[in-house]
């Protein structure tokens, strides 16, 4: 299969995947977190996918890369704020687990 656009890219769909994940969770928190775990976690969870299409769009190998490592981070920030959201049981084990696969 040839590449022509990030969204051949499965890393990017799965990631994509994580951000629509991350905003149907993030509905059903308390709305006064909306400046706290909804934010965060929407905007590192989006943060992932927007990396990835940056990178593969600015056409270098070398811009790839370093897009792939601060979408890395951004994972490891989802998963932060998913362990978080957890711990304030405003999610459950399952959905943490969803998140977090």
């Amino acid at each position: 299969m040839q590449i022509k656009s990030f969204e051949d890219l499965e890393v990017w769909r799965k990631a994509h995947e994580l951000t629509l994940l991350s905003y149907r969770l993030t509905r059903a928190f308390p709305p006064d977190e909306r400046f706290g775990p909804i934010s965060q976690l929407r905007r590192a969870s989006s943060s992932v996918a927007a990396n990835i299409a940056e990178g593969y769009g600015r056409r270098t190998t070398k811009e790839l890369l370093r897009s792939l490592r601060i979408a890395n981070g951004e994972a490891e920030e989802t998963r932060y704020f998913s362990l978080l959201s957890k711990d304030l049981s405003y999610m459950n084990a399952q959905e943490f687990d969803t998140v977090n696969q």
